[in-house]
């Protein structure tokens, strides 16, 4: 890149919803404004305050039907008056908003128009019952699919990939992967206080997760432990060229150096071009890549979109991990575990951390910045100086909007 980008200082609020003994559907909760305004001001803090802020960008797939709001940069200036007539833009990629966000933010920075970015990404999706969630899920994909498709729409879509890749590389050992993908997200869920499943205390996950699934009650291919959380929650970070950093006197060692960073589209109206590959995902990870002058072999920990678990077991593929139909061996042999040869989503991921749609993206972020400065407190892992960099993934729909940032520890 033309400049020196960095990302230090973020915050995640509680990822609140069904596992958090806090939740209960039938008691108020707080509303959007309070996640956006805890999350900025704690960043805020981090950096000096709002005064050393230029502009903000928020995440948010959709506020307009889970909350009634629309209009959401105003809300920059509820966060701190200080932020009061400074730019703030919305950007939405559905389940891919987060990391759209960061990407924009980088962007900005690079334009020379500011040095300083607020990002910050919230979902607050337990204001509606399930079935009526699926409906406002399923404008993350191609609308005039939903009367044809299933009524818990997104489950149906990567019902359908489990299905071909369970018909291509073996049922068996799939479903066996996709059980130990589970075990592992909990498992590093407990190690986060935020995270949604912090509070699972189930001794035997495996056996839990390891049910045959069934059309009668879900989805033909998945079961619920398959599926990623519906959350409330917001994360936010900040995002500064090396002038930003000297501003707000923050040490490059508490930062971390956006190396390189991808985005690609695919079209939201066609199906997947063969459902056992996340295809928009290879082409954006090896663009990534590219541009970073790095081979996957360096990476030492990603977060990537486990929207489920078979989307989990196809990453490592489209990666590079694994060839394809290997996903399911390089997950049984440990290889995505915390303690394994590239450990994945440690915080818990999607699955386990929790999935504020419009927040994910940025809570990648911050995870990889928390892994490779130290600061990830009981979730940390032993970043190797032979593979010194970090890899989030955020996916928008079907693999339809994908967004791969590379980072590396600032110096």
């Amino acid at each position: 890149m033309r400049k020196k980008i960095y990302i230090t200082a973020g915050y995640n609020t509680i990822s609140l919803g069904t596992g958090r003994k806090e939740f209960h559907p039938k008691k108020p909760r707080p509303g959007l404004e309070h996640y956006i305004k805890e999350a900025g001001e704690a960043t805020l803090k981090q950096i000096g305050g709002a005064q050393n802020v230029d502009e903000t960008v928020i995440s948010n797939f959709n506020a307009s039907q889970y909350n009634k709001q629309a209009n959401l940069p105003g809300y920059a200036p509820y966060i701190d008056e200080k932020l009061k007539y400074k730019p703030s833009t919305r950007v939405e990629g559905a389940c891919g908003s987060g990391g759209m966000a960061v990407a924009t933010g980088i962007k900005f920075l690079l334009s020379d128009e500011s040095d300083v970015i607020l990002t910050i990404g919230f979902e607050v999706q337990n204001t509606v019952k399930a079935v009526y969630g699926a409906d406002i899920l399923a404008t993350a994909g191609w609308w005039k699919d939903r009367k044809d498709g299933h009524a818990h729409f997104f489950p149906g879509q990567f019902s359908v990939r489990a299905c071909a890749y369970y018909e291509k590389y073996g049922r068996e050992v799939t479903r066996n992967a996709m059980v130990r993908w589970y075990k592992n997200a909990i498992e590093n869920a407990r190690l986060d206080s935020t995270a949604q499943e912090y509070h699972n205390s189930d001794t035997n996950l495996e056996e839990t997760a390891n049910i045959e699934p069934n059309g009668k009650v879900f989805v033909d291919n998945l079961t619920v432990f398959d599926c990623s959380k519906v959350s409330d929650a917001a994360s936010a970070l900040a995002i500064m060229t090396e002038e930003g950093l000297s501003r707000c006197g923050i040490d490059k060692n508490d930062a971390v150096e956006v190396i390189a960073f991808a985005q690609g589209e695919d079209d939201i109206t066609t199906q997947p071009e063969d459902p056992t590959r996340l295809i928009t995902t290879e082409k954006v990870v090896k663009k990534a890549l590219e541009k970073a002058g790095i081979k996957k072999e360096q990476i030492g920990t990603v977060e990537t979109h486990d929207c489920f678990t078979i989307a989990g077991i196809m990453a490592t593929e489209a990666i590079g991990f694994a060839e394809p139909g290997k996903g399911t061996e390089y997950v049984l042999n440990g290889s995505t575990a915390r303690n394994g040869e590239v450990p994945f989503n440690t915080t818990g991921g999607l699955i386990g951390w929790g999935h504020p749609v419009g927040a994910t993206g940025v809570h990648q972020a911050i995870t990889v910045w928390q892994q490779l400065t130290g600061k990830a407190g009981d979730a940390q892992i032993k970043i190797s100086d032979e593979r010194p960099y970090g890899m989030t993934i955020n996916m928008g729909g079907d693999d339809k909007t994908v967004t791969c940032i590379i980072y590396k520890k600032g110096k």
